[in-house]
C-alpha cells in the first residue's frame, strides 16, 4: 500500500516537473499568447515580441502594437477550433498576468491579406510563395538570362 501511494507521488512530481521546467524557460517581462482548455490547463503558447526585427509583422492586440510571426496569428485561429481559449499574457516572473482576451479576434490571417489554410502558414512560417516562383528564382540565380553566353553551346 505504501509502494503504490510513493509511486503515485513520484508520478505526480514527474508531471509537475515537466509543466515547472517550461514555465521556468519563459523570461520575466516577456509577452505571450497562451491557449488553454475549457479546464483551463494550458496547452500551448506562442511569444509576441515588443520590437520589430526580421521575418516578423505589426499587429495591434489590446489596444497595442506587437510583432508576431505569421505562423503565430495562424496558430491562434487552429487553436480556437480546436476549441481552445486564448489570453495575451505578460510573464511577470512570479506568474502570469492577463492582458486581454481573444486575440483571434483582434488579428487574422485575412487582416494579414492572406486566405491560405493556417496549417499550410505554419508549416511554411509565413504565406506561401507559388512554387513555380521558387524554381524561377533558382534558375535565375545561376544565371544572367542568356542561356547560352559563356556555354560550351554557346554559338559565335
Amino acid at each position: 500500500m505504501i509502494q503504490k501511494t510513493v509511486m503515485a507521488a513520484a508520478l505526480a512530481l514527474a508531471c509537475t516537473a515537466t509543466t515547472q521546467t517550461y514555465a521556468d524557460q519563459l523570461e520575466p517581462g516577456d509577452t505571450y499568447i497562451i491557449s488553454r482548455d475549457g479546464h483551463r490547463i494550458f496547452r500551448g503558447s506562442h511569444q509576441i515580441y515588443n520590437r520589430m526585427a526580421e521575418g516578423l509583422v505589426e499587429v495591434t492586440y489590446c489596444q497595442r502594437s506587437y510583432w508576431v510571426r505569421y505562423a503565430t496569428v495562424a496558430w491562434t485561429q487552429i487553436e480556437v477550433d480546436r476549441g481552445y481559449e486564448l489570453r495575451v499574457e505578460y510573464n511577470r516572473g512570479k506568474g502570469w498576468r492577463p492582458i486581454c482576451a481573444n486575440p483571434e479576434e483582434q488579428v487574422t490571417l485575412a487582416d494579414l491579406g492572406i486566405n491560405e489554410d493556417p496549417r499550410l502558414i505554419i508549416q511554411e512560417d509565413g504565406p506561401l510563395v507559388n512554387p513555380i516562383s521558387r524554381f524561377a528564382a533558382i534558375s535565375k540565380s545561376f544565371g544572367s538570362g542568356d542561356k547560352a553566353k559563356g556555354s560550351y553551346h554557346a554559338t559565335e
